[in-house]
């Protein structure tokens, strides 16, 4: 196999800070980070400054700065795990690559440091093979190759889009299983890479994750965020509907996901039995939100990520009514999609007044900086609410006044 080339220009290491000291995780990662421009965004919830060392190229974003890209409505949660997804939105970079604030550099077999960058890099620049499964795990690996059987065909004709890595020590496992096994740790290190077949589910998670952005940048977004979470890993949700979400997207598209090296090592962070009880309202709807992914099929016409984007609305306000009441779309001014997120409410009757209210309604560009309109006119196929300004809050105020306390969480909604 040919050796891959890794252009530093075109990575974006992206670091959602918690804590405000980062001067000892980022003098660990100091040998690896320091090639590439980081974006480092602040918890919009932490009042500190943060402590960054020298050293680095970075652009760091506060709220101040959240707020001037997105405005300052309340619907805008870059809160806890969810400020990560800010920096995909800004970068600019063909590959981002995201590591938490609470990791550090992992060893090999050999004991010698891993480098967490350039494996995530060669995953992205080598063939996937989501189509036939090779028992050699990733041909394009060191000592790796096809097996017999493979077609010629299909052995460099699938871009990887995702790669969605693994991490030691703390173990990756939801809430209840948690609790159940508190001691329980992740310390074997095997060094392999999978394709993920096409059709397999799995979740992501932004703690060690790189990605493509030219071709799945729309698809990873934090669109199913419960009520107050993000401050510990196990009530990230919005990291498990993106992981389904994006792996759709990708099969359809053609595109391959691969998970495996390189490894990074979590401290612990927060008491699994205190967050248990607000987790379990996202194990449920999980639930039924799993086998929706499974039996969800985007039309052919939606060749981009970007289309599937506005079809997986469209499915989702279709086919989950019962766990999420009403989608929301929203596009730039030259009607192209920016994000879509979801309001949760309590009940469809209350969700169909607030959209009664909203569709059809048109306003002036000088009166709120966009406006909404209705699935019927033909200015959008969503047929929720449609398509408004990005920057304009008018449209999320009128919401909260018309929900009148019948949302969960009338702000949820997600960048893309």
């Amino acid at each position: 196999m040919s050796q891959v080339i890794i252009n530093d220009n075109e990575v974006d290491i992206v670091i959602g800070a918690l804590h405000s000291e980062l001067t000892t995780f980022m003098n660990e990662w100091k040998p690896i980070f320091s090639r590439f421009h980081l974006i480092i965004v602040k918890d919009t919830d932490l009042k500190e400054e943060l402590q960054i060392p020298e050293g680095f190229s970075a652009d760091v974003y506060t709220k101040s700065e959240i707020e001037q890209v997105v405005g300052s409505s309340t619907s805008i949660r870059f809160s806890g795990y969810a400020c990560r997804y800010f920096s995909f939105l800004v970068s600019k970079k063909k590959y981002v690559v995201c590591i938490d604030d609470d990791c550090v550099p992992e060893k090999d077999n050999a004991g010698n440091f891993v480098d967490a960058v350039a494996p995530h890099i060669v995953n992205l620049k080598t063939p996937a093979t989501p189509f036939f499964f090779n028992t050699l795990y990733d041909p394009f690996c060191r000592g790796a190759d096809f097996v017999p059987g493979y077609l010629f065909s299909l052995r460099n004709e699938v871009d990887c889009a995702l790669s969605c890595e693994l991490w030691l020590n703390l173990a990756d496992l939801d809430a209840p299983i948690q609790a159940l096994k508190p001691a329980q740790r992740k310390s074997r290190y095997v060094d392999a890479v999978l394709t993920v077949p096409v059709r397999a589910m799995l979740p992501v998670s932004g703690i060690n994750i790189a990605f493509n952005r030219e071709l799945v940048g729309p698809t990873l977004v934090p669109a199913l965020v419960l009520a107050g979470e993000g401050k510990i890993r196990w009530e990230t949700v919005e990291d498990i509907w993106c992981g389904l979400c994006v792996k759709v997207i990708c099969d359809h598209l053609g595109l391959g996901v691969k998970s495996g090296l390189p490894y990074v090592s979590r401290t612990e962070r927060g008491n699994v039995i205190d967050k248990l009880k607000k987790e379990w309202e996202g194990v449920k709807m999980i639930e039924e939100v799993v086998p929706f992914f499974r039996s969800v099929r985007l039309p052919q016409s939606a060749t981009t990520a970007e289309d599937c984007v506005v079809e997986m609305a469209k499915s989702v306000k279709e086919q989950l009514g019962r766990c999420i009441t009403s989608v929301v779309l929203m596009r730039d001014a030259n009607g192209r999609s920016k994000c879509f997120g979801f309001v949760n409410f309590k009940n469809p009757d209350n969700a169909a007044n607030v959209v009664e209210a909203l569709n059809g309604c048109l306003h002036s560009d000088s009166e709120n900086n966009g406006y909404l309109d209705s699935g019927n006119s033909g200015r959008t196929d969503c047929g929720v609410l449609g398509k408004w300004t990005v920057g304009s809050d008018f449209w999320w105020r009128k919401l909260s006044s018309l929900c009148r306390g019948s949302c969960c969480s009338p702000y949820e909604w997600a960048l893309s």
